[in-house]
């Protein structure tokens, strides 16, 4: 019996588990917030149109809240195969010779690891400094919001992202299991 991969590493170990799972609940926050985004939204428009008068913060909630679901949304994308890239030269070295294609794979993915450090790299101090100097959108007196929530996401989903990478470049480069891009044949 085997089942589809999609995109991680197979099941097994704690730490991939562990892993697999804050991915989806993170995925699932994400959704749930898109959710409540649009409500937010279909109100604020019904309360200008209907009633002259809008809820203060909505703008600015909106847009803290799209960075805030891109970064829980991140690593799930990547373990679904769902991460934009050209991939046809890629697909085609894979097809003519497999071990060129998982070194170009776990290049990718080691690229990947170093691009989430470099957002780290900045994303951590930034956070920090929201923290410490207790930044906030929106204007006193109407409507305000501390920003550290969302610098907290993040550096969260920069660490999970990161740590999904680095599972998808040691499956690259793990002979045994091929690519972990690769779909199984669904259940026999």
């Amino acid at each position: 019996m085997s089942e589809i991969n999609n995109g991680a590493l197979p099941r097994g170990g704690a730490l991939s588990s562990l892993l697999d799972n804050t991915l989806t609940v993170m995925n699932t926050v994400g959704s749930i917030w898109v959710f409540i985004l649009m409500i937010m939204v279909d109100v604020d428009a019904f309360s200008r149109t209907l009633f002259n008068h809008p809820f203060h913060g909505v703008t600015e909630l909106v847009e803290l809240s799209i960075v805030g679901i891109v970064f829980l949304q991140l690593g799930d994308a990547t373990r679904q195969g769902r991460l934009t890239r050209s991939d046809g030269f890629f697909n085609i070295m894979k097809a003519r010779n497999p071990k060129v294609g998982r070194y170009m794979g776990a290049t990718f993915d080691f690229l990947g690891v170093v691009f989430f450090a470099i957002v780290l790299w900045g994303a951590i101090p930034d956070m920090h400094e929201a923290w410490v100097n207790d930044y906030f959108v929106g204007e006193e007196g109407l409507f305000t919001a501390p920003e550290w929530p969302i610098k907290v996401i993040i550096v969260l989903g920069c660490i999970i992202t990161l740590l999904h990478f680095v599972r998808m470049g040691i499956q690259y480069l793990s002979p045994r299991n091929g690519s972990p891009n690769e779909q199984l044949n669904p259940i026999e």
